[in-house]
């Protein structure tokens, strides 16, 4: 079996919910089942082959071809099998998603691995607001699962985390890890302000100094045994969080948001 191919035949003017076409969704399906779908276009619904060349028969391993960050919802709720784009995605990339595994070739939106539960979500760009957060007025962000971002990432990455691991090899903007409940968050890069802001408790490790509030406390410098642990379980990722000379024992260790419990921990590079 082939890989079920969705190429896009020009980029839309208004914005596509692509959740319907997820493996779950498609399997037992035919070829003209599968075109006769439709999905929701801005104000109004069109059939899926009227904006893609569909080829292949597996539907268990999905390509989005020449993808457009008009493609919201991409791998919504994916309990299986896996999607692969080439080119951007929109807003919501693996909202809630529950397994399987998601390769984004360019950049994703905002609300990236939103609510996720479980799974693998790659973004070799650059990634928008609020990755790994909560929908607007829930509590409950990321609940497991890893995300690895090759880029940048905006404002707000893992605001209400509760679980799971977000892996960032760039900068991230300002309010990292706002209000986390548990959970990792590393970042190569360099980190905005606010960084945990009411964070509650979960750990964010760093390769770069941050700048902390006032609610945050020096420790102190400490070797932890469970970081070389923790690396080890990095190493099936292509990713430079792999590398050899990634990994570091040796850590400024910062205690906060102490406005809050108090409990989580800000750990830096040394």
């Amino acid at each position: 079996m082939t890989t079920l191919t969705f190429t896009l035949k020009h980029f839309p003017a208004q914005r596509v919910d692509m959740s319907p076409l997820i493996c779950s969704k498609l399997e037992g399906l035919d070829a003209n089942a599968i075109c006769a779908i439709e999905l929701q276009n801005g104000k109004s619904k069109v059939r899926v082959d009227h904006l893609f060349y569909v080829t292949g028969s597996n539907t268990q391993d999905i390509l989005i071809a020449n993808s457009s960050n008009k493609l919201d919802f991409i791998g919504k709720e994916l309990d299986g099998g896996s999607i692969s784009v080439q080119g951007d995605a929109g807003a919501y990339l693996g909202l809630q998603m529950k397994s399987g595994s998601i390769n984004v070739s360019g950049d994703a939106g905002l609300y990236a691995a939103c609510e996720m539960k479980n799974g693998l979500l790659q973004i070799n760009g650059d990634a928008g607001d609020f990755l790994g957060g909560a929908l607007p007025g829930n509590k409950q962000g990321m609940k497991g699962g890893t995300v690895l971002v090759k880029g940048n990432v905006g404002q707000r990455a893992g605001d209400h985390m509760r679980r799971g691991q977000i892996l960032i090899e760039g900068n991230v903007g300002d309010y990292c890890g706002s209000r986390m409940l548990a959970g990792t968050i590393a970042v190569m890069g360099n980190t905005g302000r606010y960084l945990g802001y009411a964070m509650r408790r979960g750990t964010l490790l760093l390769w770069n100094q941050p700048q902390l509030s006032s609610t945050f406390n020096d420790c102190g410098s400490h070797t932890l045994a469970f970081l070389p642990i923790l690396f080890s379980s990095f190493k099936s990722l292509d990713s430079r969080f792999a590398d050899a000379q990634a990994k570091f024992d040796r850590v400024r260790r910062y205690g906060g948001d102490m406005a809050e419990t108090g409990r989580g921990e800000v750990l830096v590079r040394i």
